[in-house]
């Protein structure tokens, strides 16, 4: 039987290290392979069996892994679901860590010196193969088809429409990209100075995820003094993620920001003083993401639909 004390470390130091090892070389995890296309359409996040999406740490793992092993199919299966879709996973292949959050109840006193249950968090870790490295499903798994309708423009526009619908304020001028705080705007340059309209989306995607910090939104607060701190890179790292996975949505890719070394290294800092926090900060940006997709119309309108 496992030893839960030592497989819940066990996971997190797994996936922190191969964080690190790829930051070490330069490479941001999160930037996934953009043009490849499948079965299952455009490639937007890695995606189960069922065709759910994969949220939080488990995007940031199996872009890498897709990235790194050249997998151009969004789907990945268990050992087992492929066996119950009559497939298998071919002999010799080896798969991907990917967790999911889990609880534990131990007898705990409180204040008062009374007795009483205490829930303590952790992650589970299982594997999953991508779908590539399966024979014998079925064909929506393996048949290649062709790119997607939605043209570059109309991705752009729908990206527009997305922005528009959180109502932040976002303004122009100057020569930066920020978040301000203290007066709750986005500021950006002008339009017309950046190198295309996806690269002013994925920028303004970064700068709406720390939109959503603010304390009447989702009072993220990192530990942030000073520009350059522990605290600022954090919440870097959850901006840097938060966009990802929202561009990821949008269809639209990512910008690869003019800082990016220099992130990189405060970043690595980070992560090899808190083994835990690259999951945290994926589930801050994940939070983040859907927060902005609940301002959306159609969000809107299932939330009160729901009320009813």
């Amino acid at each position: 039987m496992t030893n839960t004390t030592t497989a819940r470390p066990d996971v997190y130091s797994r996936i922190t290290s191969k964080i690190i090892a790829d930051l070490e070389q330069g490479v941001r995890p999160w930037f996934k392979p953009w043009n490849a296309e499948h079965a299952a359409g455009r490639i937007s996040r890695p995606l189960r069996h069922n065709g759910v999406p994969y949220k939080g740490i488990n995007v940031v793992m199996l872009w890498s892994a897709a990235t790194v092993k050249g997998y151009a199919c969004p789907l990945w299966l268990t050992f087992k679901q492929a066996l119950e879709l009559g497939g298998n996973v071919r002999k010799g292949e080896t798969g991907e860590l990917v967790v999911y959050a889990d609880r534990i109840t131990r007898a705990a006193t409180d204040a008062r010196g009374e007795e009483c249950e205490r829930e303590i968090p952790f992650l589970k870790g299982y594997t999953v193969f991508n779908a590539e490295q399966c024979e014998g499903l079925p064909a929506q798994y393996t048949t290649m088809v062709e790119p997607p309708t939605l043209t570059v423009p109309e991705r752009l526009a729908a990206a527009d429409q997305f922005f528009a619908a959180t109502g932040a304020d976002i303004r122009h001028g100057g020569t930066r990209a920020y978040y301000a705080e203290g007066a709750d705007y986005v500021q950006l340059p002008p339009f017309e100075t950046f190198r295309d309209a996806e690269s002013y989306a994925a920028t303004l995607a970064h700068e709406l995820t720390h939109w959503t910090k603010h304390e009447q939104r989702l009072a993220r607060d990192l530990g942030r003094v000073k520009w350059g701190d522990t605290g600022y890179a954090r919440e870097e790292l959850v901006a840097e993620l938060g966009s990802a996975f929202l561009c990821a949505d949008l269809g639209i890719t990512p910008e690869v920001r003019e800082d990016h070394a220099a992130y990189i290294a405060s970043w690595l800092k980070v992560l090899q003083d808190d083994k835990r926090f690259i999951i945290a900060a994926a589930s801050q940006a994940q939070r983040a993401v859907d927060y902005l997709h609940g301002l959306q119309p159609q969000r809107q309108k299932d939330k009160e639909q729901a009320a009813a």
